[in-house]
């Protein structure tokens, strides 16, 4: 049981009185403090550096709601195609950058260590890269500025800093943040440590290196070398391993559903609920409303041989929700919700399990088991005490492993530490490069086979963990949502409808090959290169005209 009030790398500031205050986040530093007071020890370098902790969010259940994995209810705009330019806001606001900048121009005062202040230092330029970052990759080219400005300051008015000078300055305070802040041995519990850093930094320069390599931009190299030389340097420290039990059948789904995560090998960066005192309603949302893979996403996943399914002599087919994931990779069934899936554990000890897939609640029948709780405790609103992840550690092997594949230098060795590690947890056999076989169904019929299946398998490792639109972006490939699978279901044969309630079915359609039909007014998406990047806002736009000239297709 969990005895302190913890936010693992997040200790979320009980300063200031505004812990569980929104509002707070959105003030100015100077609204609350008074330099004539503040910024004296090490103390007050702790209390501001605490208000960045929330910036790199929780990996969630509904986290891939915006790509080809999963088919919300509700389309989302962006890929509907009904975004308009917004008149403010957007995501064009600067409140965090700013409150870093104010404590970068001025933490130097405390009386302190040098190396003391240059690791609260290293705290905040680690959030400040990864704010920037965010911008980048919303917005492309986005205003720099290093320093608080304030309403009379001329920044306020400068135009649009070329993107690839953004994330320069981006890796600068990565490198810094690496450098300064302490070994996980040395740090203190629950804050930022060197090997963080360097996680969050293998995440951003792997977007970086395959953003300039898939549109042919310069210093695509220097990025991906970065990459995996932060990850590498994660897994050389020798304090992180894939989670694993010896139950391959449950060890998967079973770590998103963990009340505990300080200890667990697999988290690098974690955010830790406590009951009474810091909980999430996320559980909750789950069973309220199951989120629906996509009928692609299905297709994507493994044989039990390692091989695709238009490979595989083991794939039975999917006229059935059975013989769809007979024969499968482990993680089909620890994904997606099928029959005797364990719904409810009662404290009793029986348990209420699925007999037929949850249609029509369930918009495309392949409901999610990710996050999925079966302790009935955890569904109570907002009272989730189920730790989250920030950063897993199978995320920094995906993302050394395509590094050096995307250099041309990932060998069987690589592969090995990486891909296989993750694949010994559920069962399935090693990647061998030497025997891959190009999927003729490939989603990606362009690239080199080995690219192809560390994609594949960063799918289905990292599902609903919010990475796979950014992935999409990275790496182009926006003409993906174009695929009529990523919006349709399950096959509702003829057979398989008789076995539901007449009134239960009767509004479901299907297409010409009876999969699920989610949105009923379209059959594929379109996708258009504008979505690359948002629009900015009108409103600043035409306060500042140096922001011009709009993004492109905007």
């Amino acid at each position: 049981m969990k005895k302190t009030l913890v936010i693992s790398s997040a200790m979320l500031a009980l300063v200031f009185g505004a812990a569980c205050n929104n509002d707070f986040l959105d003030r100015l530093p100077q609204d609350r403090l008074s330099e004539a007071t503040f910024f004296k020890n090490e103390n007050d370098l702790r209390i501001y550096a605490n208000r960045f902790y929330t910036i790199i969010p929780a990996q969630g259940h509904t986290s891939d709601n915006n790509s080809d994995n999963f088919v919300p209810r509700d389309r989302t705009p962006l890929l509907a195609g009904t975004y308009t330019v917004p008149n403010t806001g957007g995501g064009w606001t600067w409140n965090n950058e700013r409150e870093a900048n104010f404590f970068l121009m001025r933490y130097e005062r405390a009386d302190a260590a040098p190396a003391v202040k240059a690791k609260y230092a290293g705290e905040v330029r680690l959030f400040r890269a990864y704010m920037w970052w965010r911008k980048v990759v919303q917005f492309g080219d986005v205003v720099w500025f290093g320093k608080d400005l304030n309403e009379n300051s001329p920044e306020l008015f400068a135009a649009r800093t070329p993107r690839a000078t953004v994330m320069d300055t981006v890796l600068n305070d990565l490198n810094y943040a690496v450098a300064n802040l302490p070994v996980p041995a040395s740090a203190e519990q629950d804050r930022v440590n060197k090997d963080i850093a360097n996680a969050i930094k293998s995440r951003i320069c792997l977007w970086e290196g395959t953003y300039r390599k898939y549109r042919g931009l310069p210093g695509a190299e220097t990025y991906l070398r970065e990459a995996a030389t932060a990850a590498e340097a994660v897994m050389n420290s020798g304090n992180y391993a894939i989670y694993t039990t010896g139950a391959p059948t449950r060890d998967y789904v079973n770590l998103f559903i963990q009340e505990e995560l300080r200890g667990n090998k697999e988290a690098v960066m974690a955010r830790r609920y406590v009951k009474d005192q810091s909980m999430h309603n996320a559980t909750r949302q789950i069973s309220d409303v199951w989120p629906s893979y996509s009928k692609d996403f299905v297709e994507s996943i493994l044989c039990a041989d390692g091989l695709p399914i238009s490979l595989s002599p083991l794939y039975q087919g999917d006229d059935t929700p059975e013989k769809e994931r007979t024969n499968r990779d482990p993680r089909y069934s620890q994904l997606i919700v099928t029959r005797d899936y364990v719904v409810t554990q009662n404290a009793d000890g029986s348990a209420d399990k699925i007999t037929l897939p949850r249609i029509p609640a369930v918009l495309t029948g392949y409901a999610s088991a990710k996050y999925k709780s079966p302790d009935p405790v955890q569904w109570v609103a907002n009272q989730s005490t189920l730790d989250l992840f920030i950063v897993r550690y199978a995320e920094i092997l995906l993302n050394f492993v395509e590094a050096k594949a995307e250099l041309g230098e990932a060998s069987q060795a690589v592969v090995n530490q990486t891909i296989n590690k993750i694949r010994d947890r559920v069962g399935m056999p090693h990647m061998i490069i030497a025997a891959l076989i190009k999927d003729p169904a490939s989603t990606f019929p362009t690239v080199p086979v080995l690219i192809d299946e560390i994609r594949r398998e960063r799918r289905i490792e990292l599902a609903q963990d919010g990475f796979r639109f950014d992935d999409i972006i990275r790496w182009k490939a926006g003409e993906l949502i174009n695929n009529a699978k990523t919006i349709v279901g399950m096959k509702l044969t003829p057979a398989l409808r008789a076995q539901y309630p007449a009134s239960q079915v009767a509004g479901i359609q299907v297409d010409a090959n009876d999969r699920i039909r989610v949105y009923t007014d379209i059959t594929t998406r379109v996708w258009n290169d504008r979505m690359y990047l948002f629009p900015l806002p009108l409103q600043e736009m035409n306060l500042n005209p140096q922001l011009k000239p709009q993004n492109p297709g905007w």
